[in-house]
């Protein structure tokens, strides 16, 4: 007797459909499972007979065919536990075939027959209406997660009982509907403040225009100078996501298995700092079946590369395809995926091997020495870095000083952003345009307009100082962002002034 239900699984951020086919015949006691299935997927077999024991049904004791088509796709993971244990249960005349009609069913088995939460929740649900389906059953954990999708009804669970009564319609379970699970709360709750930073004003307006229009930022500069304390609190200045934003940043949280039971949505920006012995695979993403790297969970957020000349080269390389498209492109002999890494990057150097160039120390590096040492980021990276700072020691009397002078909060320069971050938006509105770093070429001839004396100034600062036609590009977005900051539709000459001041590295 065979039966037929549905389940899911994800292919990089997408969802894929399968369904699993349950025959029961006559024959010795066997349970084999087909469809290209992986080592946790075969273990099911232990888990779906003891949760069906545990939960006070009879296991059948004949020959157990389970397929997961298509074929193609590898299965991975026990999210199919319980559509298999229903399978076998429809097949063995315990349910109703019907009953699992037009249903997606998720979820991992314990032996006792409890649900456990699984991972890529938000994807698979946001998708079943191309399918067809507006029912899925998920475990209990990851309700608020998968109530995000419109017309679809949700049922929780907790364990397989439950479920199989449900199915029987011995209990009624209403869909549940979270309300008010996206919050888009105005400040990031947390104990740090960029008031915390002493001096360093030239480096807080850099980074003020840097989240202002979403910029990419390197600051080079002497250890125990603040690069990291700067970097740290960043995400007090960002905006907070909109809707989509938080959709496409949740659903590759999801896939990854970072999102913890009980979350719906990620309404806060992500920060994600790798150590620099991280690989070029766990930076970009990969692996036979390629899976998202630092780059995508860092998607609508913030990616901090401390110490950036400790980074392997073959590693700061892969940076530049996410840099450019805002996309990351794995390729294996089986598999293309495509993963979205819209990203600041923001990073920190030190100014030569033993970090005293510049500074009141004295330096024990020659010149060679500091030449080679930045040579480690090389041309195209750092052209792709739309600002570019140094990072001056503190003096003894700015971090010790006591003075009353008022330093602003990240409260108040997150106003400042948000002021300009709202132009942005209606600048580019229905564009997928968030903000102007992500302008492309008919984007910055459209905005970018230029003042005569602008104009003038940007073409001297080219020709003496030899900026390639990326950094023009760059220069140009930094410009808008200041402007808007200023609430100023064209950009004027003091813009294009301040903006080159941030090419440092360049000069």
């Amino acid at each position: 007797m065979i039966s037929f239900s549905h389940s899911a699984t994800v292919f990089g951020i997408d969802a894929c459909l399968i369904d699993v086919e349950v025959d029961i015949s006559s024959g010795l006691p066997m349970f084999s499972i087909v469809g290209l299935p992986d080592v946790s997927v075969k273990e099911s077999r232990d888990r779906v007979i003891s949760a069906i024991k545990n939960s006070g049904f009879d296991f059948p004791t004949k020959k157990i065919t389970v397929n997961l088509a298509p074929a193609d796709i590898k299965k991975e993971g026990g999210i199919f536990d319980l559509s298999i244990a229903l399978g076998i249960l429809a097949s063995s005349g315990a349910l109703e075939k019907e009953s699992l009609q037009n249903m997606c069913v998720l979820g991992e088995l314990s032996l006792d027959g409890k649900i456990r939460p699984v991972k890529g929740i938000l994807p698979i649900v946001l998708s079943l209406h191309k399918f067809g389906i507006t029912q899925v059953i998920v475990p209990e954990k990851n309700k608020n997660e998968a109530c995000v999708a419109k017309d679809i009804n949700i049922y929780p669970f907790t364990n397989l009982q439950d479920v199989i009564k449900f199915l029987k319609k011995e209990i009624k379970v209403d869909t549940f509907k979270q309300k008010d699970f996206f919050t888009n709360n105005s400040m990031l709750k947390t104990s740090i403040d960029f008031s915390d930073i002493k001096g360093q004003f030239f480096a807080k307006r850099a980074t003020e225009v840097a989240c202002a229009g979403g910029h990419n930022m390197i600051m080079i500069g002497p250890p125990g100078s603040g690069k990291t304390m700067i970097a740290k609190r960043i995400p007090t200045l960002l905006p907070p996501m909109n809707f989509e934003e938080s959709v496409e940043t949740t659903k590759i949280w999801s896939v990854s298995g970072l999102i913890k039971a009980g979350e719906s949505l990620i309404t806060n920006r992500p920060f994600r700092s790798p150590h620099h012995t991280t690989s070029s695979v766990a930076l970009i993403g990969g692996g036979s079946y390629p899976k998202p790297g630092e780059v995508s969970l860092a998607h609508n957020g913030v990616l901090f590369l401390d110490e950036l000349t400790e980074f392997k080269r073959d590693v700061l390389e892969v940076l530049r395809q996410p840099l450019e498209d805002k996309v990351v492109t794995i390729s294996r002999a089986k598999h293309t995926l495509t993963f979205p890494a819209s990203f600041m990057l923001i990073a920190s150097m030190n100014p030569c091997p033993c970090g005293n160039y510049g500074s009141d120390k004295e330096c024990l590096c020659n010149p060679y020495q500091i030449k080679k040492y930045r040579a480690k980021i090389s041309g195209p990276l750092m052209d792709r870095i739309d600002i570019q700072i140094e990072v001056s020691a503190l003096k003894i009397d700015e971090f010790t000083s006591n003075s009353n002078v008022a330093v602003e909060t990240s409260k108040q320069i997150k106003e400042r952003v948000i002021k300009a971050r709202n132009i942005q938006y209606k600048r580019f509105e229905g564009r997928n345009i968030y903000c102007n770093a992500q302008m492309g070429p008919k984007e910055i001839k459209k905005y970018c307009t230029l003042e005569d004396k602008a104009k003038v100034m940007l073409h001297t600062a080219i020709e003496k100082l030899g900026f390639s036609a990326r950094a023009y590009d760059r220069i140009l977005k930094v410009a808008r962002t200041i402007a808007d900051l200023n609430s100023s539709c064209e950009i004027n000459a003091k813009h294009i002034a301040e903006a080159i001041k941030y090419r440092n590295l360049d000069k």
